[in-house]
């Protein structure tokens, strides 16, 4: 149910903003800071009401809001969860965000939630699923709806093509937005080996929505190489550099600092922001 707060319709600006977790909500209700737009997890908010949802309404009454998904499960051989889905639907309407996201990825099977973010095999039939799947939430939704590129730790024998190629094709094939998470594309560049630049290359450009920024723990002494996507530390060197890469060939586009584990002082994330913001900066001087 609405709460009938003045929400501003306003889509989220070409702008670096933080995920809004718990530990920071009193400080941004209390001292309102200067960050363009917050996102959330939609689950997060699937109950009713509370305290969350009190805390939300204020927040939102004021910023830019993008709801990011994990658990619709997309790519799962279960049929889609459309209790899941009308959940998300109200959430939608209740809070009418400037963009709606979830993941190519599964994680759900024999109705079992395996909490976490699984690979798919790159393979037409793969990809034929997950398009009707993202039509399908997109119909449901009535909007655009945004997919984001996992990181993963293993790959498959019977990959059909590059998962570059997977990704663009299926935003091709459903119509649906893009978001491009460039620390996953490097943590999957080392723990895979190719090479990061050709992904970028190969996304499709005009269909970037957002784009996701975070820090990864790298595994030493390993017989191979092994990053992961940990969400627990500050945005690495070369992600940065990928970044800029990536605003070279996308545009400015809104920019997420992920920040999920070990969650540090809002300092920290509108310093992570802050940089995103002058990277983004240099790129409209380029563009302008």
């Amino acid at each position: 149910m609405r709460s009938g707060l003045p929400f501003v319709q306003r889509p989220i600006p070409a702008a670096a903003g933080i995920g809004l977790r718990a530990p920071h909500i009193e400080r941004v209700l209390s001292e309102h800071p200067p960050v363009p737009w917050f996102e959330v997890h939609s689950e997060n908010y699937f109950g009713a009401g509370g305290a969350m949802h009190t805390a939300l309404e204020r927040i939102r009454a004021d910023y830019p809001l993008s709801l990011h998904g994990v658990g619709l499960s997309l790519g799962s051989a279960d049929a889609l969860d459309r209790t899941h889905l009308a959940t998300l639907q109200r959430l939608v309407d209740r809070y009418e965000p400037a963009l709606v996201s979830d993941h190519i990825c599964w994680g759900v099977i024999g109705g079992i939630h395996l909490n976490d973010l699984l690979p798919l095999p790159c393979t037409a039939e793969a990809l034929t699923l997950m398009v009707s799947r993202v039509q399908q939430v997109q119909d449901a939704l009535g909007r655009e709806f945004l997919v984001e590129n996992v990181s993963s730790y293993l790959s498959f024998r019977h990959a059909e093509m590059p998962e570059s190629a997977f990704v663009a094709e299926l935003v091709r094939r459903s119509g649906c937005g893009l978001l491009l998470d460039v620390n996953n594309v490097y943590v999957n560049s080392v723990n895979h080996g190719f090479d990061p630049h050709d992904y970028l290359r190969a996304m499709p450009h005009g269909a970037v929505r957002e784009i996701h920024l975070a820090g990864f723990l790298r595994k030493d002494q390993l017989p191979v190489p092994l990053l992961i996507d940990s969400h627990s530390r500050p945005v690495a060197d070369e992600v940065w550099a990928l970044y800029r890469e990536a605003l070279a060939l996308c545009g400015p586009q809104p920019t997420l600092i992920e920040w999920d584990q070990d969650i540090p002082e809002l300092e920290v994330l509108l310093a992570e922001a802050g940089r995103a913001e002058e990277s983004l900066h240099a790129c409209r001087a380029v563009t302008a």
